[in-house]
């Protein structure tokens, strides 16, 4: 391997970076006690009708991997979780299960069963991943955490025929509709066919600026109103696009195909100037392959190179750099760090119309 064969690689990543975002997996961690002695407490499912699923697992959740299904994910990830049961309480504990989805590769997580006191800790979980690079969300319920990794899911009374489900529980729907959306796609009215009514919110807009994920009833069908995350207050490096689900799925796509194919084909090769211009040239091959797949705005530069800032920061620390140009510091040497930055516009979904008409 070596820099030839990144340039394949971010080709083939641009080629199929739609169909790899609408195959999201969904891990979903389950409170049950079916087979209590089984070893085997993580399970990988491609469909509903897999099986094992129906002699594995109790009815409610049966139905919950059926929710996930709904949305079309590429796969379920499931975690079991046992109660235990002392003589004044019975309880369970997340943190066998999440140490088990620390190193497996998923995008979204949800725990139909999950403890209102434990939804700031998974939330907490979720940030503290995120800055150890892994590119993981959540659907939580009730949780404004104001982070673009969390979508905070607040509708109540929700009927699907004759079933209620509570908003813990029907997260579930949501992280199988949201790992099966591609990058192309955005949340944004999507319709529950199966949900029948729903308790309405009185304040729909209010609660969307707040960063709440709520579903609405249009008089005929029960929808999606916003595909936001939980991103309310923007602060530092925050910005009003992240607030988008889709975006925000986006920006993860191309964190992760950035670094697998730098980890696979750049780490241990010279750190000379040309490579590094082989790497940039390769990056930008890749940005022109998401703006003809449309994920990225077509009008923008969505351009990557050096980065020359970064550079002669890192230079500073080191050496008297005074008097050295822009192209100077392009071009010097920076151990074993590679400087890159990058402008990119991505392409976000048509939600609203303002469309004026003037009487003659």
């Amino acid at each position: 391997m070596g820099l030839p064969e990144i340039l394949i690689e971010f080709k083939t990543k641009a080629e199929t970076a739609i169909r790899r975002s609408q195959n999201g997996t969904v891990a979903v961690i389950l409170i049950d006690d079916t087979k209590t002695g089984d070893s085997n407490m993580s399970y990988c499912y491609a469909t509903a009708a897999d099986s094992g699923i129906s002699s594995s697992w109790n009815a409610a959740n049966r139905r919950y991997l059926n929710l996930i299904f709904a949305g079309s994910p590429k796969a379920v990830l499931v975690e079991r979780v046992n109660t235990t049961t002392t003589e004044d309480s019975t309880s369970f504990s997340l943190d066998d299960a999440l140490a088990r989805l620390k190193n497996k590769n998923w995008n979204w997580l949800t725990i139909p069963g999950i403890a209102q006191d434990q939804v700031c800790d998974l939330s907490d979980w979720i940030k503290a991943q995120r800055s150890a690079k892994k590119t993981f969300k959540a659907v939580l319920p009730n949780c404004a955490s104001n982070d673009e990794s969390i979508v905070n899911f607040t509708t109540t009374g929700i009927k699907c025929g004759t079933m209620t489900y509570t908003t813990e529980e029907f997260c579930a729907r949501i992280a199988g509709l949201l790992a099966g959306l591609s990058m192309t796609e955005s949340a944004t009215y999507q319709v529950l066919p199966e949900v029948t009514s729903i308790t309405e919110s009185v304040t729909p807009d209010a609660d969307i600026d707040a960063g709440r994920f709520i579903l609405i009833n249009d008089g005929e069908k029960i929808k999606v109103a916003s595909g936001i995350n939980s991103l309310a207050t923007l602060s530092g490096d925050k910005t009003e696009d992240m607030k988008s689900i889709k975006i925000v799925e986006g920006m993860d796509l191309i964190r992760d195909d950035i670094r697998s194919a730098f980890e696979s084909n750049y780490i241990g090769i010279n750190n000379s100037y040309d490579n590094k211009m082989m790497f940039v040239a390769a990056v930008n091959q890749y940005f022109d392959g998401l703006v003809r797949q449309g994920v990225l705005y077509g009008e923008a530069d969505n351009v990557a190179d050096i980065d020359v800032e970064a550079q002669r920061d890192w230079l500073s620390q080191r050496f008297v750099i005074t008097d050295y140009t822009d192209d100077q510091i392009r071009k010097a040497k920076t151990g074993k760090y590679v400087f890159v930055t990058a402008d990119i516009t991505f392409v976000d979904a048509i939600e609203n119309l303002r469309f004026g008409i003037n009487m003659q």
